[in-house]
C-alpha cells in the first residue's frame, strides 16, 4: 500500500533532521581528558608529621598546577597555550587520604597524556610534603577519556529531534489539509472531493478518471489571477467533455496551497452554479 505523501514527507525531513543533528556533532571539536592520581606517602616509616603536613600541604596542589612555570612546561607537551591549558586542568583532592587527582582536557589523547604527565611530575619534583611525605603516582600510566563528541548523547538528541521534526511536518501537512476541507465546509460541499496537489507526478490521469466518471464537461476554475496560467494549461490536459454529457459542468478548483489564501477557494466555491459539481481541489 503506498504511504500518505504527508507520511513521506515527515520520514524526510526527519532523517535530514537526524543527520544534520550528527554531522553538528561530527564537526565539533573533539576533546579527550586524561588523569593521574597522586598519593602522599611518609618519607620515614615512623613519620610522626605525616598526617598534619598532608592535610595542611596538599590543597597547595590546586594552586601549583595553575602556576606559570608549571603551566609553560605543560601547554608545550599538550600543543596549546598556558592560558588555554589553565581552564582545562582540574584537581580533586580526596578528603583525608593524601590522594589528588590531576586531570587535563586537550584535542586528543596524546596531548592531553603528555600534559597531565607534565603537571604531574612538576608537582612530584616540587616536593610539597618535604620532609615528611612526599608524593607519588598510584599509575604512571594516564587514564583517558573521550569527553566530545559524546556519540550516544548526540545519538539520542539525534533522535528526539528527528521525531520532533517528522511530527511537525506531517501534523502541518495535515493542517493545511483540513484547510481545504474547512473552506469547503465554509461553500456547502458536502460530497467527497479529491484534494492534489500540483506536483503529483499522475494528477493529469487522476482528475481525467474523475471528469469520465462525472460524465459532465469540464471547467478548470482558478480561484485566483495568479493561477488563471496553470489552470488554463490544465484544461488542455483534460478532456472536454466525456461519454454524454449530463447537465452542469464538472469542476476542478485550482487553489494556492498559502493558508493566507484559505479564504478565495470558500468564496469562488459558493458563487458556483448549482448545476456545478465540484470533483477536485488542486493545489498550486
Amino acid at each position: 500500500m503506498k504511504a500518505p505523501r504527508a507520511v513521506l514527507e515527515g520520514l524526510l525531513a526527519a532523517v535530514l533532521v537526524g543527520a544534520a543533528v550528527l554531522l553538528a556533532v561530527a564537526l565539533r571539536d573533539g576533546v579527550t581528558e586524561a588523569r593521574l592520581t597522586l598519593l602522599a606517602t611518609p618519607s620515614a616509616a615512623d613519620s610522626a608529621q605525616f598526617g598534619e603536613v598532608t592535610s595542611l600541604a596538599t590543597p597547595a596542589v590546586v594552586q601549583l598546577v595553575r602556576s606559570p612555570s608549571v603551566l609553560d612546561v605543560a601547554a608545550k607537551a599538550a600543543g596549546t597555550t598556558p592560558d588555554r591549558l589553565s581552564d582545562a586542568i582540574a584537581v580533586e583532592l580526596v578528603p583525608a587520604s593524601g590522594v589528588a587527582r590531576i586531570s587535563v582536557r586537550a584535542d586528543s589523547a596524546a596531548h592531553a597524556s603528555a600534559a597531565v604527565t607534565a603537571v604531574a611530575g612538576a608537582v612530584i619534583e616540587a616536593d610539597l610534603l618535604a620532609p615528611a611525605a612526599r608524593f607519588r603516582l598510584i599509575d604512571p600510566r594516564p587514564e583517558t577519556t573521550q569527553v566530545t563528541p559524546d556519540w550516544r548523547l548526540a545519538t539520542g538528541l539525534a533522535l528526539v529531534a528527528a521525531v520532533i521534526a517528522g511530527v511537525a511536518v506531517v501534523a502541518l501537512r495535515r493542517l493545511r489539509g483540513n484547510t481545504v476541507r474547512t473552506a469547503l465546509s465554509a461553500a456547502g460541499v458536502t460530497h467527497p472531493v479529491v484534494v492534489a496537489h500540483d506536483d503529483d507526478p499522475v494528477l493529469v490521469e487522476r482528475l481525467t478518471a474523475l471528469c469520465v466518471a462525472a460524465a459532465r464537461p469540464v471547467r478548470v476554475l482558478a480561484v485566483s489571477p495568479s493561477l488563471v496560467e496553470r489552470a488554463e494549461t490544465l484544461a488542455r490536459a483534460l478532456p472536454d467533455k466525456a461519454s454524454e454529457p449530463a447537465e452542469g459542468t464538472a469542476v476542478v478548483a485550482v487553489a494556492s496551497n498559502d493558508r493566507a489564501r484559505r479564504h478565495d477557494l470558500a468564496t469562488a466555491l459558493a458563487v458556483l452554479p448549482a448545476s456545478s459539481v465540484l470533483v477536485a481541489v488542486v493545489l498550486a
